[in-house]
């Protein structure tokens, strides 16, 4: 019975509502700290287990998340400004409404350009937390 109550307790809930005001900061971007930006770490907030990173970023003028490899697939989708988005080497510029899909094992990155910020929704995985090994019957001393 303790390990249905353990599945029970580790079981995600029906949803999580989050109002984006609770998560908003001020911070440098992620990847060289390259100007400043506002960051609503919206998924911070769902209980676990979770699966996904949900963020929104506004990059001021002149910022940039620096580049960097990434190990799983990831969209940026420009909801205000225009910005340049980099994936091994391959660039391109993003206006509102566009949307970058970015590849595992990719080095990417992404500039602000123009007069005003960029405003960006960010969805990636979580990282799959580390599992132990499977152990054999005999291993565990079962009968």
């Amino acid at each position: 019975m303790s390990g249905l109550l353990a599945l029970l307790l580790l079981a995600a809930p029906p949803m999580a509502v989050i109002d984006e005001a609770d998560t908003v900061r001020r911070e440098p971007p992620p990847h060289g700290a390259i100007g400043m930006s506002t960051a609503w770490r919206i998924s911070d907030h769902a209980p676990q287990p979770r699966r996904m990173e949900f963020r929104r970023r506004t990059l001021d003028i002149g910022s940039a998340i620096g580049e960097h490899p990434i190990a799983h697939d990831e969209v940026y989708y420009v909801l205000d400004g225009e910005g340049e988005v980099v994936s091994d080497g391959q660039r391109a510029t993003l206006k509102p409404g566009m949307t970058a899909y970015l590849y595992d094992g990719a080095v990417v990155g992404i500039w602000q350009k123009g007069d005003k910020p960029l405003a960006l929704i960010i969805a990636y995985p979580v990282a799959e937390p580390k599992q132990a090994p499977v152990s054999s019957p005999a291993e565990r001393k079962e009968p």
